[in-house]
């Protein structure tokens, strides 16, 4: 599947989320890193509110490219990743954190470029005493996520594209892209045909 990163490079969220017609996509997760933006396979982690043991567990698990993608059930209690995560993480070669949960040490973040998107910031710690569960179906922020599912996310969110649609979605997206400049250049020359409104609207 190494070719998913020739078949994304250069597409928005916004573009792949209207290609899966519009129904994935998250809509309470933002980044907590800047503008970097991310696009790698899915290792899932189940944790238990406000306890990060099994990230540290997945992290002996992971490999180079992917992005760990953290069901912590929308609890914003306490953080479940934060500088130290982020250190082990990129020494293994993951791309960066999806967090359905918070996140702290937003500094470091921002400074290493590292992406991280989560629903929310607190300052206080998580607990380690389990239970979880590494590369099992996940839900975050109410899209179904399975292991090796392709992470896309930029400014605007993220999007998850299961791993056997892949192709097809990124033709959809590129298909929705070479439209929508079409759409832009006839804007610019003041030529846009709005015409297809009066089917809609009588």
């Amino acid at each position: 599947m190494a070719e998913f990163h020739e078949w994304f490079a250069g597409l928005s969220a916004s573009l792949v989320s209207d290609s899966l017609d519009r129904l994935r996509g998250t809509h309470g997760l933002r980044p907590m890193h800047g503008a970097q933006p991310l696009l790698g396979r899915a290792l899932t982690v189940q944790v238990a509110p406000g306890d990060n043991l099994y990230i540290h567990a997945a992290l002996r698990q992971a490999k180079p490219g992917d992005v760990m993608v953290v069901d912590g059930a929308g609890n914003t209690e306490r953080a479940l990743v934060g500088e130290i995560l982020l250190s082990a993480a990129r020494a293994r070669g993951v791309l960066g954190f999806v967090v359905d949960g918070a996140v702290r040490d937003v500094d470091a973040f921002i400074r290493e470029g590292f992406p991280c998107y989560g629903r929310n910031v607190t300052p206080r710690g998580p607990y380690k005493n389990g239970p979880g569960s590494i590369n099992g179906t996940v839900s975050i922020d109410g899209n179904l996520v399975s292991p090796g599912d392709i992470v896309l996310g930029d400014a605007d969110g993220l999007v998850f594209i299961p791993a056997d649609q892949a192709g097809q979605v990124a033709r959809q997206a590129r298909s929705l892209h070479a439209k929508e400049q079409r759409i832009l250049a006839d804007i610019a020359a003041g030529a846009y045909d709005d015409t297809w409104l009066d089917a809609i609207i009588k």
